[in-house]
């Protein structure tokens, strides 16, 4: 029986191991072909399960805040479903055209004639922009500003969107209690909240579904409830009369900072206050906070970039120029403000918390 299954002659054999081979070769090339495609439609397909989970969830959680349809709550909390969040800028257009214009027109060698139609059409256009903005009052009075669409920028994130809302989620927003009726209350379980981190994750990938890209519309920005509001600094960090902001000049800082004392106990509420914990305290998002100034002295100052730094050096640059140098494995999360909103004596009571956690967890 078996000799039948065998052919006799050899070249009956090459024959038949090279159309094998040239079979398996062309079902290997149609997997490699088609498994691109194959795999957009697994992520397609999971990032649409993702997001009906994250829509139920949306209508467990944040909606009494939020709104059903994320357009936020008047006085209450800002819509997530608006073209502010995903930065997209009416007057974009306008001004792109307004700022050729006006360096054609100031280059030299522009023909009179040609500046003359210039000065036309940028009078055209700030027409246009005026009209464009009026047709914005209603979404002015709820809090928009033409002139700052994007609330990352306003908050000066230079993190991505996904980056900001998952975070923001994970740690909360303490602060503000002191610009909206309740906080925003921490929603990892990592930070005492209820939810785990891959329902965060579903929650961002819903929220990002409202994107509409280049395609907002001013009814879009009408239909907004609320607007968020520009962060106001709650008590813990309000500066006094005639206080100034520590700047970023790290060098000036350090100099300072060694006729100042810092108050490790008001620091930790300083830490507790600015949310600082939400990213710090598991070590997820950004490092741990415990074994802080170990780390420091004996992993960060023995790399060949912080060569002369001291500890105190490190920190401070850490806090007011976050974003100079980033840990291995942590993206550019933390806000770079604290330059602009944090006193001397803040500062300093900030690094004598720091200075306390000088061992690991136990």
């Amino acid at each position: 029986m078996f000799q039948r299954l065998v052919f006799p002659k050899i070249e009956s054999r090459v024959l038949v191991g090279t159309l094998a081979f040239l079979g398996i070769m062309a079902l290997t090339g149609w997997i490699a072909i088609n498994e691109g495609g194959r795999m957009r439609s697994f992520e397609t397909q999971f990032l649409a399960r993702s997001t009906e989970r994250g829509a139920n969830l949306f209508a467990t959680n944040c909606t009494t805040c939020h709104g059903l349809d994320g357009r936020g709550l008047t006085g209450v909390a800002p819509g997530l479903n608006s073209p502010m969040l995903f930065g997209h800028d009416f007057l974009a257009p306008i001004n792109t055209e307004a700022a050729l214009l006006e360096a054609e027109k100031n280059a030299e060698g522009t023909a009179p004639e040609r500046v003359t139609e210039i000065d036309a059409r940028l009078a055209e256009l700030e027409t246009e922009k005026t009209a464009l903005v009026d047709s914005m009052a209603l979404a002015v009075e709820r809090g928009y500003d033409p002139e700052q669409p994007s609330r990352l920028a306003q908050l000066g994130w230079t993190g991505t969107r996904y980056a900001f809302l998952y975070t923001t989620l994970v740690h909360g927003r303490p602060t503000s209690s002191s610009y909206w009726p309740q906080p925003m209350a921490a929603w990892s379980q990592t930070a005492g909240g209820p939810l785990r981190d891959d329902q965060l994750q579903d929650l961002v990938n819903y929220i990002e579904n409202w994107d509409k890209g280049n395609n907002w519309s001013i009814d879009d920005l009408l239909a907004v409830n609320q607007f968020p509001r520009v962060p106001v600094q709650s008590n813990g960090t309000q500066m006094a009369e005639g206080e100034v902001p520590v700047g970023t000049d790290v060098a000036a800082i350090v100099t300072q900072l060694e006729s100042t004392s810092g108050d490790p106990v008001n620091g930790q509420s300083l830490y507790t206050t600015l949310a600082c914990a939400g990213c710090h305290e598991a070590g997820i998002v950004a490092p741990m906070t415990a074994g802080t100034w170990t780390r420091i002295q004996e992993e960060r100052l023995t790399q060949p970039e912080f060569a002369g730094y001291t500890a105190e050096q490190y920190a401070v640059e850490s806090i007011v120029d976050p974003h100079k140098y980033l840990v291995p494995g942590f993206g550019p999360v933390m806000p770079t403000t604290f330059g602009e909103t944090l006193t001397l004596q803040q500062l300093a009571d900030l690094i004598g918390f720091l200075q306390s956690q000088d061992q690991p967890a136990s």
